[in-house]
């Protein structure tokens, strides 16, 4: 049972210090641990400790690093075995006042003093040794301590391995090697990156990293995550840590958005996707918050009604697919105010119900109508077909007032089919627009 010294800030100047107990953290992986972490902190936060949350503990962390200390000797209280300190994690004090920049081509790194105070009694300074220097070896990655981590915790990506640098003395052609291995990196993120994507939301299959999208593969190591390199461009930088330059590339192409773009011929076009995709994702407002809320509610209250309606009615709802209505609302709102002229929608069944409803403006009424078994007959596109098959015609309107046609193309059972049809409607729709030749 581990004992967790939080510091708490009352509010007046004054601080406490309170030591809640988090059981069985032996017997835990680290996403359990993690999640036992920080339930015990929603608890001292939000002042509902109990009696029983500060009962059986037989070792404490404490972490004084988080003030800055480098490092502590904490006394222990009766009935303490041992207490382990945690200090600051910074450049050593020689290093304090050097350059950065400096620092990292020397393969001087942060580091962090970590102490164990111990009652003599029933435990001898052996096996403190020991005990800190295991911590130590996990530290570096030994044992399997990070593959542990990274599988508890579903991470894609394979854990850097600590290895001791390499200077050579000509330096410049090494440095010239890495660049070039650092642009390799880059490519193939922009390539590759999608097959580590977090698409599954069921977690069906353990995330596996292509050894094309390790830097180990290109001997890159973890002295060079500090390093500068060139970038061409990404995230609108020409020169970024390769740390940072990793975080860039995998909150582009790795994490919940799957984008493939580099087999396009055109260079103009690729260069588009790379500037939306590797610069920072733009801030959404308070109203377009509101928006987003407004939108998913409206999803959802819609397939709750028909669920509870029409009990056991074929339906293909949207259920855990809510989000594609907030985005369309959004694209169709960037079309309206930009002037566009229509938009052409193809999709297949589930969620076209609500699709109809909410983004097309098909009144509930004729949608119930529809499950109630009386089909219009003036109806052409679609007429006589389930209603899960039906497309429409209707006017979007955007927050500010805008409108744009969109029409929704029908489907059949062959999915797929729908595909070259909406491809065609739209290419029909440009030719009206601006006829063949016309710029003759």
């Amino acid at each position: 049972n581990m004992g967790l010294a939080v510091d708490v800030d009352k509010g007046d100047g004054t601080r406490t210090l309170l030591v809640p107990v988090l059981r069985g953290a032996d017997q835990l992986d680290f996403a359990g641990f993690l999640a036992a972490y920080e339930e015990i902190i929603r608890k001292v936060r939000n002042n509902k400790l109990t009696v029983d949350d500060f009962r059986g503990a037989n070792i404490t962390l404490t972490n004084p690093g988080t003030i800055g200390t480098v490092q502590s000797v904490p006394r222990l209280m009766p009935g303490q075995g041992v207490i382990v300190g945690v200090g600051n994690i910074d450049y050593p004090a020689e290093f304090e006042g050097a350059d950065r920049s400096n620092l990292s081509s020397f393969g001087i790194s942060k580091v962090v003093t970590i102490t164990s105070t111990y009652d003599h009694r029933i435990i001898q300074g052996a096996e403190s040794g020991l005990f800190l220097k295991r911590i130590h070896e996990l530290l570096l990655g030994e044992h399997g301590f990070y593959e542990e981590i990274f599988h508890a915790l579903d991470v894609p990506y394979e854990a850097v391995r600590w290895r001791p640098d390499t200077n050579p003395i000509d330096r410049e052609d090494a440095m010239l090697a890495k660049q070039m291995a650092v642009a390799k990196l880059i490519r193939v993120h922009r390539v590759r990156g999608h097959l580590i994507a977090d698409l599954d939301p069921l977690h069906w299959m353990e995330p596996i990293m292509p050894v094309e999208l390790d830097p180990a593969t290109y001997g890159l190591t973890i002295w060079d995550l500090d390093r500068e390199f060139l970038t061409d461009g990404v995230g609108g930088r020409e020169k970024m840590r390769l740390g940072d330059l990793l975080g860039v590339l995998r909150d582009a192409y790795c994490r919940t958005i799957g984008v493939e773009y580099m087999h396009i011929q055109s260079t103009e076009e690729q260069q588009w996707f790379q500037e939306r995709f590797e610069s920072s994702p733009p801030v959404i407002d308070h109203d377009g918050k509101l928006r987003i809320l407004e939108r998913l509610n409206a999803a959802e209250a819609f397939e709750k009604f028909l669920a509870t309606k029409y009990v056991g009615t074929k339906r293909f709802g949207i259920e855990g697919a809510e989000s594609a209505i907030p985005i369309l609302d959004e694209m169709l709102t960037r079309a309206a105010d930009a002037g566009l002229d229509g938009a052409v929608l193809g999709m297949a069944h589930r969620g076209r119900l609500n699709v109809l409803s909410n983004i097309m403006g098909k009144s509930h009424e004729a949608i119930f109508s529809e499950f109630e078994g009386h089909l219009d007959p003036s109806t052409v596109q679609g007429s006589g077909d389930v209603k899960y098959h039906l497309g429409a015609s209707g006017v979007f309107t955007s927050p500010t007032g805008a409108e744009i046609p969109v029409e929704l193309a029908a489907n059949p059972s062959h999915l797929e089919t729908v595909n070259p049809i909406v491809m065609g409607m739209a290419r029909a729709r440009q030719d009206q627009i601006d006829p063949p030749l016309s710029y003759s």
